[in-house]
């Protein structure tokens, strides 16, 4: 693409989100011209300072509804698709945002004409997963390869930043548990974190790249973590000693069966099925990682202490303890 950069109008869907706010500064700050999607664009007024005055342009669009996607993909030449659940609610399921969205999405950024389109999906996507979550992100990538076969997919590993859903979740489960803590299936399972901003310089890169087209990305950190290294983490970080209670997988799944459907449950029946499956990077000859696309992975103990303080006994101010 040699367009000029301030010329070239790039639709990001989504974008206001926790992954998205940051994708969107960064493409900003490559000096994009930038119309963001959201399903409340009077929620998201403070997308617009993070680009110059008239660079940032909010749309009314649900991925549910095609009419409103054809309006915000048209005269795009790039098209970024972020959205995504961690749990349906609201009429919104999995299938209908990760698979029929995706499709969408792809078909129209396709017939409008559109030269890229980046597609984030995650780790673990597989149409012959037992979770919801994961088999409909597998549909989903399928779907794009068939309406857009040049799409570079970017599949992040857990995305970790201030305000994530993973460290900050499990920070407040520790605090709340008082004495000791579930440690599910013996806290095996692996993870390999990768930070938000790092996640963003992946998209701005790979949209500059026109090598990327038709390839797929795997992105995690530097660090591959066992879940109760992870809670170590967190426990340390905070300053609360727990003890570990090992919970069998079978009763999780029993417990968030039962109590997974209340609006604010600790995890559902899906997401313990996740909790099975390691989420770290598996590269091969199709697949990319954050160093083919130029980026250096951040380490979570760069990145995590500097919020997770907050939840500290003695509060986000206080000295931390040998200081």
């Amino acid at each position: 693409m040699g367009r000029d950069k301030q010329s070239m109008l790039v639709t990001v869907i989504g974008g206001a989100g926790f992954l998205g706010r940051q994708i969107v500064r960064r493409l900003a700050q490559e000096g994009y011209r930038l119309r963001v999607t959201t399903r409340k664009p009077s929620h998201a007024g403070s997308l617009l300072p993070l680009g110059t005055v008239g660079q940032i342009a909010l749309v009314k669009a649900d991925i549910r509804n095609e009419a409103e996607i054809a309006k915000a993909v048209e005269g795009a030449a790039v098209v970024v698709n972020l959205v995504g659940i961690l749990k349906p609610s609201g009429g919104r399921s999995f299938d209908a945002i990760h698979a029929e969205g995706a499709a969408t999405v792809a078909r129209l950024a396709a017939k409008m004409g559109a030269a890229r389109l980046i597609h984030v999906s995650a780790i673990g996507a597989d149409v012959k997963s037992r979770s919801a979550y994961a088999r409909s992100k597998g549909e989903g990538e399928a779907a794009v390869r068939e309406a857009f076969p040049k799409a570079t997919i970017l599949r992040p590993s857990v995305v970790f930043g201030q305000g994530d859903g993973f460290f900050n979740r499990f920070a407040a489960l520790i605090r709340t548990s008082r004495v000791a803590f579930p440690l599910f299936g013996g806290g095996g399972t692996k993870f390999q974190p990768v930070f938000v901003g790092d996640v963003a310089e992946a998209v701005v890169n790979a949209l500059a790249d026109a090598r990327t087209a038709g390839r797929t990305y795997e992105l995690g950190g530097p660090a591959v973590y066992t879940l109760r290294e992870i809670l170590d983490l967190i426990a340390k970080t905070t300053e609360r000693k727990r003890m570990y209670v090992p919970v069998p997988f079978f009763l999780l799944d029993l417990g968030a069966a039962l109590t997974g459907w209340l609006p604010f449950a600790p995890i559902t029946l899906d997401q313990a099925r996740l909790l099975r499956i390691d989420n770290v990077v598996k590269p091969g000859a199709s697949i990319g990682t954050l160093a083919d696309l130029g980026v250096q992975p951040t380490a979570v103990e760069a990145i995590v202490p500097a919020y997770l303080y907050a939840y500290r006994a003695a509060g986000q101010y206080a000295e931390p303890r040998g200081a």
